[in-house]
């Protein structure tokens, strides 16, 4: 573990080796006043909750701020599945051992749908361990693919509950073997299960008695598929 000011020292040199706007970046995520960056700089105050984010924006491995098993020569890492290329620092690269997913202000209906503006902004993100999301999806995607967005009504009940925070991956668009999709039939977005019967594609909901299943509607869109394994916490 490092002394707060060897802590302080690579903060310090993280930043000044990193791009233009980084700290203002750097506070944004963590939802923090940009002036207690200037406290990390000084005593090495910083949340450890908060190393991930600095370390990814920074293109820096987490360890080099835990311990003092990495310098500052060797600390730089490239995102899996990326190659540098001209004028891209090490600092502009995603962290191989964490994958960002940004949480959209944007809610998604468990019921009848629910229309949303088309570009919802970002209120927060997450940082996952590209172990998780191995775990969760089977690979890891390219930057921006995952989103987090909050569903509401009571269709999926038991499965999601009003409130909870679903990984969406927008990279599918079209039906991919029975699960739970981010659809619009034509009455906004939903989350609803999909599920091949044969004859044709049915929307399926988990509290059947009051959502009976239905054909998928000729035209309708998929937006992504959702993901739910153990559970993705609720973003207070």
């Amino acid at each position: 573990m490092l002394d707060s000011q060897e802590l302080a020292r690579r903060i310090r040199f993280a930043f000044e080796h990193s791009s233009r706007g980084t700290k203002a970046r750097v506070a944004k995520e963590c939802a923090i006043n940009p002036q207690a960056i200037t406290g990390w700089e000084r005593k090495g105050s910083i949340d450890r909750n908060h190393i991930p984010t600095l370390a990814r924006l920074t293109g820096r491995r987490v360890e080099y701020f835990l311990d003092g098993s990495i310098g500052d020569s060797d600390s730089l890492e490239l995102a899996e599945g990326t190659r540098r290329t001209d004028g891209v620092s090490d600092s502009e690269m995603v962290r191989a051992d964490y994958v960002h997913v940004e949480q959209l202000d944007g809610e998604v209906d468990m019921g009848d749908g629910r229309i949303n503006d088309d570009y919802p902004e970002v209120v927060k993100s997450m940082d996952f361990t590209s172990a998780f999301i191995r775990s969760l999806v089977g690979f890891v995607p390219p930057p921006g693919r995952l989103v987090l967005v909050t569903g509401r009504g009571d269709s999926m009940i038991p499965i999601i509950q009003p409130g909870e925070s679903l990984m969406v991956d927008t990279g599918v668009t079209s039906f991919d073997g029975d699960g739970i999709y981010l659809i619009n039939t034509g009455n906004g977005q939903q989350v609803k299960g999909l599920q091949d019967r044969g004859a044709a594609i049915f929307v399926v909901s988990a509290n059947t008695g009051l959502y009976p299943a239905f054909p998928l509607p000729t035209g309708s869109m998929i937006a992504g598929k959702v993901y739910l394994r153990n559970r993705i916490d609720r973003l207070n």
